[in-house]
């Protein structure tokens, strides 16, 4: 989730993009779920281990053990938090060397420029065109860009509404992730890939939600409304990523899928972000903010609906034709 990041990054994405290669389309959602799920909570894990790392008092603890007749030349904190994330980094990578082929042939692409331009285009307009492709894509992109700006809405937020500085305003953030986590686990019990797109109005309704963040003043009343919040977009957000997924499989592959998405929504998230610059710069009330924040993410979650509530009359005029002409 972006509540921790700026940008959905490259290697996150090969992680989900590889599920259609690994799974039947029917356990997309679950697989979502649960990895969406144990991403953030690794996030708050980091989150909280690099906390440890920074206080004097376990630093010091830490710098006391010494490796019998080596000098390893560790001797300050900085160098001791580096050490431990490396380490860490050692070990996910031995995790990876157990990740199973997946039988696919996977042919490179021609290093040709202008081919890789062509290729790009014509995959970006087949996704946007494919009914199903095009509300799913619509939804990630717009969740991406969501999710980066609303960190630092919260953070911003946090620090007029509440009185709280900039350590505990990003605390806070973590309390949403908890929220995406729970969503997400819950969107993989109870929503399956044929029911994705019925969770479209929970995104309308997160919109609407924020908005009563002008109206807290308390941080007990912060941390459940946040939950909440993260909680709505993990449930929403998994169920349309496997079916961006398996319509990109379908359509394209998952590689040149993950392609269009990443440029979707990192776009996305730059003009989002951009926006928000743009007033803070202006000294716009960080509660007018989240107010025009709340309205275009409801506003632009129901013209997707809408849309796709179109797709639908379309290919029911489609089947009825065909039907008449059948008869």
């Amino acid at each position: 989730m972006p509540w921790s990041a700026s940008a959905p990054p490259p290697t996150r994405r090969a992680k989900y993009g590889i599920l259609t290669e690994y799974l039947p389309h029917r356990l997309l959602v679950v697989a979502n779920g649960w990895i969406e799920g144990l991403t953030v909570g690794a996030i708050i894990l980091g989150v909280v281990i690099g906390g440890m790392l920074i206080k004097p008092d376990i630093a010091q603890m830490l710098l006391s053990f010494d490796v019998p007749l080596i000098d390893t030349g560790i001797d300050t904190p900085v160098k001791m938090s580096i050490s431990i994330i490396g380490v860490l980094y050692v070990i996910a990578s031995l995790f990876n060397l157990y990740i199973p082929d997946t039988g696919v042939d996977h042919k490179p692409l021609k290093k040709n420029p202008y081919y890789l331009a062509h290729e790009f285009k014509h995959c970006f307009s087949l996704l946007w065109r494919d009914r199903l492709g095009q509300i799913s894509l619509a939804v990630t992109t717009l969740f991406w860009g969501a999710g980066a700006t609303l960190q630092f809405i919260v953070i911003k937020w946090s620090e007029v509404a509440l009185g709280l500085d900039l350590s505990k305003s990003s605390m806070l953030q973590g309390v949403v992730a908890v929220g995406v986590a729970l969503g997400a686990v819950a969107a993989a019990k109870f929503i399956t890939l044929r029911s994705a797109v019925r969770v479209i109005p929970l995104g309308i309704a997160m919109g609407l939600i924020v908005l009563t963040m002008n109206f807290v003043r308390e941080i007990w009343l912060a941390v459940p409304l946040l939950i909440f919040i993260g909680a709505l977009s993990g449930f929403f957000v998994v169920p349309m990523n496997a079916l961006l997924q398996h319509r990109g499989h379908i359509l394209m592959g998952a590689g040149h899928s993950i392609a269009v998405q990443n440029f979707n929504e990192n776009l996305s998230i730059l003009i989002m972000t951009g926006f928000y610059y743009v007033m803070i710069r202006m000294d716009v009330s960080i509660y007018i903010v989240v107010t025009l924040f709340g309205l275009c993410v409801s506003g632009l979650m129901y013209m997707i609906h809408q849309r796709h509530l179109a797709n639908q009359r379309d290919n029911d005029d489609v089947r009825h034709l065909d039907d008449s002409a059948h008869h």
